[in-house]
């Protein structure tokens, strides 16, 4: 065991834990923050999805240990996020939401996106948003959702 000090959404959070374990256990079972999913346990499927220093991260192979001081966001931050809330919004005004399941990690991959790439292409979006698995398959929803964000964000 060790005790490490993360940055979580802004709000510093001590944790005892091995130094194995993937950031998006401690997130979901130290921290109870379930908003970040399980999906694959192999960073296949993109549920897990959260930012580490501003760069989409699937924290289910991200030992703890290797997060240092860098600073973690998840979805439950995203409200208070302007490219976060506009993405939100964007979702439900494109009802791309069906089982729901992966949608923390879609949206996080999608901030993303918009934050390095203001104005993205189809082919932005696709390739940026290719590791993020949809069992519904609503991905011209999720799509047409980022087009919009990006819309209102300018």
């Amino acid at each position: 065991m060790a005790t490490y000090q993360l940055n979580v959404n802004g709000q510093s959070k001590k944790v005892d834990v091995d130094p194995s374990t993937p950031l998006l256990w401690v997130l979901r079972d130290e921290l109870k923050m379930t908003g970040t999913k399980y999906g694959c346990g192999v960073s296949a499927c993109g549920a897990c999805t959260v930012h580490v220093a501003g760069i989409a991260t699937r924290s289910c192979v991200v030992p703890v240990s290797h997060i240092g001081e860098r600073p973690i966001v998840t979805i439950e931050a995203m409200a208070q996020d302007p490219v976060g809330r506009a993405v939100q919004e964007a979702w439900v005004a494109e009802d791309v939401v069906q089982c729901g399941y992966c949608q923390s990690g879609q949206i996080m991959s999608a901030v993303a996106l918009l934050k390095h790439t203001p104005k993205p292409t189809d082919t932005n979006i696709e390739e940026s948003m290719g590791g993020n698995i949809c069992r519904c398959a609503t991905y011209v929803r999720i799509r047409e959702a980022i087009k919009l964000a990006a819309q209102q964000l300018k």
